[in-house]
């Protein structure tokens, strides 16, 4: 046999076992420690690149079980168990994925015996995820998404310490009532509001406005507020959705052309989120046709904006302002809704909570 045919159904069967659920495990228990649960998705954290100082480029190469053992020191902070939902780049995390982890995250802390939830995940899309688990995870059990920016293999990875601090997060008390929490280079956000605000630095989930919950200091956790939930909470029950309405973001800039909005709602989508200049401002052609296929095809509008902070206020008529959330977090608002069955009105009243409508 030729040794490309052995290499392709080599590179087949991985493909295949990838895509695969790993069962879980269990730690040897020890009763003085919490139960951590670990979800993986893939990402930079479960990369690996061709040298030590490979930064971009890298493929996807470990498992969740892969992380955990990497890590030996988690057992001093938890009783871990573990189950490989996905392991994919982020940006090719779907609704499919999202709800499989809703649902098992769900299942498994309703039955009691873990005390806490890890996603690992890619950080290109990890504020959607985030969001959607803060939105449709009932629990206060805290919930919390870690990443990388750097491969497994990089010199001075930061994948193994987030990772660290992420299952000690998950399982402490002080993280309860919080929400689902994003855990990165030493700090805690919130995952309703945490963004990558950057494409390269390890430094880049932040929340400029809203600010950070926590921050570690030698490994110890260290809020700076009592829990409570974000203004604008709201809880969408997903446990029997096996599907989402199809949402798209649409770009504005100057001579905007109306065309896309056309296409997207001739494409069977529900809803469309605008990405609007300044405080949500998209041209006046653009405005007309957002109004005309709400009133053909019902297709909702929500207007967020370009910028990394600011808050987009109620509107009237057909349109809906996202308030203090960026384009992909109001996608992820308005599916939900949608799911729900809301009417645009109704719509409207869930984002008056994070001060839009």
């Amino acid at each position: 046999m030729k040794v490309s045919t052995l290499l392709t159904i080599f590179t087949a069967l991985v493909s295949y076992s990838s895509a695969l659920p790993i069962e879980k495990r269990e730690t040897e228990y020890n009763s003085s420690l919490p139960l951590v649960k670990i979800y993986g998705t893939g990402g930079t954290i479960a990369s690996r690149g061709s040298s030590a100082s490979q930064t971009s480029g890298y493929s996807l190469g470990l498992t969740v079980e892969d992380l955990i053992e990497s890590v030996p020191t988690l057992q001093d902070v938890a009783n871990l168990e573990y189950l490989q939902v996905s392991n994919v780049g982020s940006g090719s995390i779907n609704d499919t994925i999202l709800l499989d982890l809703a649902h098992n995250i769900q299942a498994d802390l309703d039955e009691g015996k873990v005390g806490g939830a890890v996603v690992t995940h890619g950080t290109d899309s990890l504020e959607e995820t985030s969001f959607f688990l803060e939105l449709t995870v009932k629990t206060e059990s805290p919930v919390v998404i870690v990443g990388a920016m750097r491969p497994a293999t990089a010199t001075s990875a930061d994948g193994p310490m987030n990772l660290y601090q992420a299952v000690s997060v998950a399982g402490s008390e002080l993280s309860e009532g919080r929400g689902s929490l994003v855990v990165f280079n030493d700090r805690i956000g919130s995952g309703f509001y945490s963004t990558k605000s950057s494409a390269n630095s390890l430094d880049t989930f932040k929340s400029l406005e809203q600010g950070y919950l926590g921050f570690f200091f030698n490994n110890d956790i260290e809020y700076y507020y009592p829990p409570a939930r974000p203004n604008g909470y709201h809880y969408f029950n997903v446990t029997e959705s096996t599907e989402l309405p199809m949402v798209d973001i649409i770009y504005a800039h100057q001579s905007m052309d109306p065309a896309l909005i056309y296409a997207a709602a001739e494409s069977g989508v529900k809803g469309i989120v605008t990405a609007g200049m300044g405080a949500g401002s998209i041209t006046a052609p653009a405005r007309d046709a957002l109004n005309d296929v709400y009133e053909k095809y019902g297709v909702i509008t929500v207007q967020s904006r370009r910028m990394q902070e600011g808050k987009v206020p109620e509107r009237t008529n057909n349109f809906i302002g996202s308030g203090y959330l960026n384009p992909q977090k109001a996608r992820i608002m308005l599916q939900l809704c949608l799911n729900e069955g809301l009417n645009l009105n109704q719509t409207k009243d869930v984002f008056s909570a994070v001060y839009g409508g």
